[in-house]
């Protein structure tokens, strides 16, 4: 059994935290489910049975998904922010998240078919907007700006001007 992690991301779901933590830990490396709990008696969200917490790892990060019914959303404040390295790593977990009931959003980011926010951001992007030279920086700023999944090369051709 895995040993409890002294900090961990809870996630909120309505009745689908184990599809949704088959999911995640499908899609990328170092996850996995480690454990699934059925509720000991009926509850304000299910019945004795039903599965009520999934923990799990996403990319070595442990979380515990809960479901604790309707009536709670997701919102942009928390988000998963996934560093890539080539383009094709960052289009795969892209496409997987926006194919899959997702939706995507501006600047790398998108949302899952629960509403969890990811930020699918390829590492050419964070050293390219904290480039020294300041103009530079600013370009692939701008670029980026006006993206939705990130575009590596675009990036990299407005960092050069």
């Amino acid at each position: 059994m895995m040993t409890t992690a002294k900090n961990r991301i809870c996630l909120w779901y309505d009745g689908d935290a184990e599809e949704a933590a088959r999911f995640y830990t499908s899609l990328f490396p170092d996850s996995a489910v480690d454990a699934v709990h059925r509720a000991p008696a009926d509850y304000s969200a299910g019945k004795e049975g039903d599965v009520l917490t999934v923990e799990f790892r996403v990319m070595g990060i442990p979380c515990l998904g809960l479901n604790g019914g309707p009536g709670v959303s997701h919102n942009w404040a928390f988000s998963f922010q996934v560093a890539t390295t080539t383009q094709a790593e960052t289009d795969r977990y892209w496409h997987a998240i926006i194919e899959n009931g997702g939706r995507a959003s501006e600047c790398g980011w998108c949302q899952d078919r629960w509403g969890i926010s990811w930020q699918i951001t390829p590492l050419a992007l964070t050293e390219a907007i904290t480039d020294p030279d300041p103009e530079a920086a600013k370009r692939a700023f701008e670029a980026m700006m006006q993206m939705g999944k990130i575009d590596i090369a675009a990036i990299e051709a407005a960092r050069r001007g």
